[in-house]
This record gives structure tokens, C-alpha cells and sequence, in this order.
């Protein structure tokens, strides 16, 4: 990255990508985007590479992924030999414990909707099918 091609600053950088200063700081200690230049003032000074990687870290974890599967992701675009295949499986995996996730949280809303149908809204508190299912110690669902 030369200086003439470096010449955006955190802040600039944070707003074109809609991301947090902070969050950019956290991405750097965390290796997933690379140390910027300075500025002879000491300020980051980033170039339009950071944009494009900073928009694929945030896309990344928009679908999902975890900041240790997005530092693999990122690995895996520079690989030429193997790098699409093991991203298709990295992204079939994210997939498949999205699809769990959304049955888990279906269960759930089925249980919760039994129960709420189940109360009355009134009466006393021992008797309210919420609480009592609230406190045993079996399956909500």
C-alpha cells in the first residue's frame, strides 16, 4: 500500500462502510483487516483495499458467519487451487446450522404459543400455566 493510494482515514473509512471507528481498531488487533499505514501525524491512514475488506468482513457476519470463519473465509479467497470449493463448504456448514438454528427457535415459539394460548391472563399465580410451566423441570415444548 503506497501513501499516494492510503489516503482515507478511520473515519472516512467507518462512514463509507458504515461500521464503527471501534470496530475497525477491533478488526485489526483481531488480524482479520491488515495494520494501515501512518500518517507522519501517527493517523491510519487506509486505502480502498480496507473498504472492500471491511464490507466483506460486515457482509460475512451478516450471513452468519463467526469472526474465526470470516478470518478462514478471508484466507481462502486468496487460494487459487482450493479456495472456492472450501468456501462452498464453509458457507454449506453456515447454512445447515442456520436451518438447526431455525428449527430450534420454531420449537421454541410453539411451546411459548401453547403456553400463552393456555393463560388465562387472570386469576392467581399458582395457577397460571406460564409459571407453572416456568418452574418445572421438564421440556417447555
Amino acid at each position: 500500500m503506497t501513501m499516494q493510494n492510503a489516503s482515507l482515514t478511520i473515519g472516512a473509512v467507518a462512514k463509507r462502510v458504515g461500521v464503527a471507528i471501534d470496530t475497525i481498531r477491533y478488526y485489526e488487533r483481531e488480524g482479520l483487516l491488515p495494520e494501515p499505514q501512518r500518517r507522519a501525524s501517527g493517523y491510519r491512514s487506509y486505502d480502498e483495499g480496507a473498504i472492500t475488506q471491511l464490507r466483506f468482513i460486515r457482509r460475512a457476519k451478516d450471513l452468519g458467519f463467526t469472526l474465526e470463519e470470516i478470518r478462514e473465509l478471508l484466507a481462502l479467497s486468496a487460494d487459487r487451487q482450493r479456495g472456492v470449493k472450501a468456501v462452498k463448504q464453509r458457507a454449506e456448514q453456515r447454512l445447515a446450522a442456520i436451518e438447526q438454528r431455525i428449527a430450534e427457535l420454531q420449537r421454541v415459539r410453539d411451546g411459548l404459543s401453547k403456553l400463552v394460548a393456555s393463560c388465562p391472563g387472570h386469576g392467581r399465580p399458582e395457577e397460571c400455566p406460564i409459571l407453572r410451566a416456568l418452574a418445572d423441570d421438564g421440556e417447555l415444548s
